[in-house]
């Protein structure tokens, strides 16, 4: 891996695909195995690709793991760290990446076997069309509960996301990230680092071209009751890094992104009669959804009150921030 960098028009591109994980090696190994599967066309601008994992202080054995099959898994470079979260692993990974481009993904997510190939040809597509290096490409992230076969999931409206830059499934060159600041590590509870560095690129200019060809499953286990309390925690944290975030760029479409306004307070009180529907009265109704095959399902009505929590949390943390 000696050939490294960045085409501005009719170069080479060498990829970093930095990925962080914490206590996620049974689906990190698929992650990886797709990874190490790729397909590039025998005109492609790559000269080569690594991929740099983070590990963020996990506990479950993914470092040994790693260690003992690193044969099968030629491209990888392992970083580890203590646990500080997805930011900082992020940093770290951009820090060490040998490319000049760098992918991000996360460690639960599933590549096809064109999806270097696609993110290549979307950024040939964006120097040709700009003259310069001044955007990202964003692929198509779809969402998943199939373990044994992550990429079979159709596209669902509920897929569809409106984000500007979010570190799903992004390549971008590494000196506008760096140019930019990197990740703030000050998010240290759940959400909005990405979106939030993305606010950063784009005032320095940067534009998005969307990349749908190059897909990424990322994969969940299929809802059930026992993970109510942990993503009623994890509203309530995302509204707290919400105000973060605001505090950053306090402009209306932060808020809007965050759901500090009083449309998000009336939309969410009313769908929730004020707080009456909630885990407790809704929860005959997500157990009887669950027991006939429609978990997710199950979760589409969850994230009524899911999303209530999140309204309050946002609005705590202001209180709170003010006083």
């Amino acid at each position: 891996m000696l050939n490294k960098g960045y085409c501005v028009v009719g170069g080479n591109v060498f990829f970093s695909v930095v990925i962080p994980t914490y206590n996620r090696k049974p689906i990190l190994e698929k992650c990886l195995k797709a990874l190490e599967s790729q397909q590039l066309s025998s005109l492609s601008v790559i000269t080569d690709y690594e991929i740099v994992v983070i590990d963020d202080g996990s506990t479950d054995g993914t470092i040994e793991w790693l260690q003992q099959y690193q044969s099968e898994f030629p491209h990888v470079r392992t970083v580890e760290q203590n646990h500080q979260g997805a930011a900082a692993a992020r940093n770290l990974g951009v820090e060490k990446a040998l490319g000049d481009t760098i992918i991000f993904i996360d460690s639960d997510l599933v590549v096809t076997e064109t999806f270097l190939q696609s993110h290549a040809d979307a950024l040939v597509e964006g120097q040709n069309k700009l003259g310069n290096d001044q955007f990202f490409t964003y692929g198509a992230v779809i969402n998943t509960s199939n373990f044994e076969n992550p990429t079979a999931e159709p596209y669902k409206i509920t897929d569809f996301s409106r984000a500007f830059f979010a570190t799903g499934n992004v390549a971008i060159p590494k000196h506008w990230l760096e140019k930019a600041g990197l990740f703030d590590t000050g998010f240290k509870l759940y959400g909005w680092e990405d979106l939030e560095l993305g606010v950063r690129l784009k005032n320095l200019g940067l534009k998005l071209i969307k990349c749908p060809q190059a897909v990424g499953y990322h994969w969940h286990p299929a809802f059930n009751i026992e993970q109510i309390p942990q993503l009623i925690d994890q509203e309530i944290q995302r509204g707290k890094m919400g105000v973060v975030f605001y505090q950053k760029h306090p402009t209306l479409d932060v808020r809007m992104m965050i759901q500090m306004t009083l449309f998000h307070k009336i939309l969410w009180g009313t769908l929730t009669l004020n707080g009456f529907l909630n885990e407790r009265t809704m929860l005959p109704l997500l157990k009887w959804l669950i027991s006939i095959g429609q978990s997710r399902l199950a979760l589409e009505l969850a994230r009524i009150f899911l999303n209530w929590y999140n309204v309050k949390g946002v609005y705590q943390a202001y209180a709170e921030m003010k006083s």
